[in-house]
């Protein structure tokens, strides 16, 4: 019988778990002796965090953990899967959240259903999810688009794409973008959408630097040009606007 592949959350950036991921799921982590992950080093980093609470009941350097990032194949997932086969239970763990969302395993997930797998979401902090909640925006409707265009012409039209249809749908658009060029991202918002358009900046959430705001494109335009920018640069952002 195979065994269950296991999601398992990660902090967003807090070394405090204790205050981030549950205590039934840091004390079912502990119990595990397989992992997949993005990057082994960070898991062994993330199972001493565990160890802090939770005793691991495998010794740390005897536990397997096999990484799933995005250099890996398509054709290397099966191999990923032979623990889960063989009848062992693995979990995968996140860099950062949750597994699969924003983050490389879908494709494993999928995999693994294909293959009779049981495959079980363990809770824990999604920065889109929070982000979402704390924006005041359209929580009954939203998508999440990842990373934008990082051409200019490419990315405003896209802006103005997903603007349209957040006001034809009500619908709350949610991206990303790599936290050196969080600047361009609000600049190209503020700039492209309509000034009553809301937008959403939410930085750091859980850490103690975190920061959510939410106002009006045209406010977020004059705050750009007079270089009165979020405290944003270099740390991981989630952006959102409501048309």
């Amino acid at each position: 019988m195979p065994g269950t592949l296991y999601l398992i959350p990660n902090s967003l950036g807090s070394i405090d778990l204790e205050h981030v991921i549950p205590a039934p799921v840091r004390a079912f982590s502990a119990g595990l002796d397989s992992f997949i992950a993005e990057n082994a080093k960070t898991a062994r980093a993330f199972l001493k965090m565990v160890a802090l609470t939770h005793p691991l009941q495998t010794v740390l350097q005897q536990i397997e953990i096999r990484e799933l990032n995005v250099n890996t194949r398509n054709s290397a997932l099966p191999a990923l899967l032979e623990p889960l086969l063989a009848g062992k239970n693995v979990g995968l763990l996140s860099e950062a959240g949750v597994p699969a969302v924003a983050d490389p395993g879908a494709d494993l997930v999928r995999l693994a259903h294909a293959h009779g797998i049981t495959v079980r979401p363990l809770v824990g902090p999604s920065s889109l999810l929070l982000a979402l909640m704390a924006s005041g925006l359209n929580g009954q409707s939203f998508a999440f688009h990842g990373y934008l265009p990082t051409d200019s012409d490419a990315r405003a039209a896209r802006i103005r794409q997903l603007e349209q249809r957040s006001r034809q749908e009500k619908q709350t658009q949610i991206v990303i973008e790599t936290p050196y060029r969080n600047d361009a991202m609000l600049q190209a918002l503020a700039m492209h959408c309509n000034g009553q358009t809301l937008i959403c900046v939410a930085t750091d959430l859980t850490l103690p630097s975190e920061s959510v705001r939410t106002a009006q494109a045209q406010q977020w335009k004059r705050e750009v040009a007079a270089s009165r920018l979020p405290d944003f640069r270099k740390k991981p952002t989630v952006f959102l606007f409501l048309a």
